[in-house]
């Protein structure tokens, strides 16, 4: 079965060609076009602090909501103070404290916060090598620190981007049952010529986080800008589910795309789940960049929130913290 897909985040054009047997799937690429300088990973991006979408139910009054501590303490791709910056921006507007967290996690560290985000952790291994391996980027102690938090009331946002990203917080993910692939997913169910748009009927759940408190909350797509994609545990709630053809693509250095590099089918798989752990909460996504925005110093170009293709991202980021508050 052929397949064309446009990778649009990095401006490659790439066939591939499935060949099935009853034992392997074997992937053949043939690079038709490759321009690796308007890669996004590479390109050079800064925050897009003009983004003011309408907020229109202020949850809680200005600096009165739960706490959020966002992780910087792992070698974190995105920051609240860099590329979460307009990230921390939007949930302070909607009356939630920000706190950056610098140290790593226990006990004493996660006490009186409410809602720990953690987004694109990697370990020291991976800082400036995106290649395998990939190992955690937690150690064993605070894998269960962070466990017990949350099965005591601490609700987490996980989130983990393409390779190298999924082995930084593979460890931590498997502690809740969730399986990620070290990858970079695309949607079988992808328009083709667009972003990874997931609507209704095409890989969207109707689900607590996509009704919202209100119709003007309600959310009928959501727009993402390649990530990894992750098998949760039945009990979860999928969000976002990849459809018929979806692979994740697995090479053994970040974009760095060959003939032979593994192709895993993961039609079913999630790039977005919320589930109940104890007394706590677990959002988990395989995508960043859908919950910030960003401007590309190369033409320009918005990304994340701020994107023209991704209008309602920033309520579906609103609507998920709501429900990690309990709100929803």
């Amino acid at each position: 079965m052929l397949q064309y897909w446009r990778l649009n985040n990095f401006r490659r054009c790439v066939l591939f060609e499935f060949l099935e047997s009853p034992r392997s799937m074997k992937l053949k690429i043939t690079l038709i076009s490759a321009i690796l300088g308007g890669c996004l990973c590479s390109a050079q991006q800064r925050a897009d602090l003009e983004f003011e979408p309408p907020i229109i139910s202020q949850a809680y009054a200005e600096n009165k909501g739960p706490i959020v501590g966002i992780d910087e303490a792992h070698e974190n791709y995105h920051t609240a103070d860099g590329r979460y910056s307009a990230f921390a921006k939007l949930l302070r507007r909607d009356g939630y404290q920000i706190e950056r967290l610098q140290k790593r996690f226990s006990a004493e560290t996660l006490d009186g916060i409410d809602i720990v985000v953690i987004a694109n952790p990697i370990n020291k291994r991976n800082q400036k090598n995106w290649t395998l391996p990939t190992p955690s980027a937690f150690s064993k102690k605070e894998i269960h620190a962070l466990h017990d938090w949350v099965e005591n009331g601490g609700s987490l946002l996980l989130i983990a981007d393409h390779m190298p990203f999924p082995g930084g917080v593979g460890d931590l993910a498997a502690s809740y049952g969730v399986h990620f692939s070290n990858g970079f997913a695309y949607p079988g169910n992808q328009v083709k010529g667009q972003r990874d748009i997931f609507r209704f009927g095409n890989g969207l759940t109707k689900s607590v986080i996509t009704q919202g408190r209100n119709e003007d909350e309600r959310i009928t797509r959501v727009t993402t800008f390649t990530g990894s994609a992750f098998k949760p545990p039945k009990e979860a709630t999928p969000l976002l589910i990849f459809g018929d053809g979806s692979i994740s693509l697995e090479p053994h250095k970040a974009w760095d795309f060959t003939k032979d590099t593994p192709a895993l089918k993961i039609d079913g798989w999630c790039q977005g789940a919320i589930m109940e752990i104890g007394k706590g909460r677990l959002a988990i996504f395989g995508e960043a960049a859908m919950f910030t925005a960003q401007i590309s110093s190369k033409g320009n170009q918005r990304m994340g929130m701020s994107s023209p293709e991704a209008p309602q991202n920033y309520q579906f980021l609103l609507n998920t913290m709501h429900w990690l508050s309990s709100l929803l």
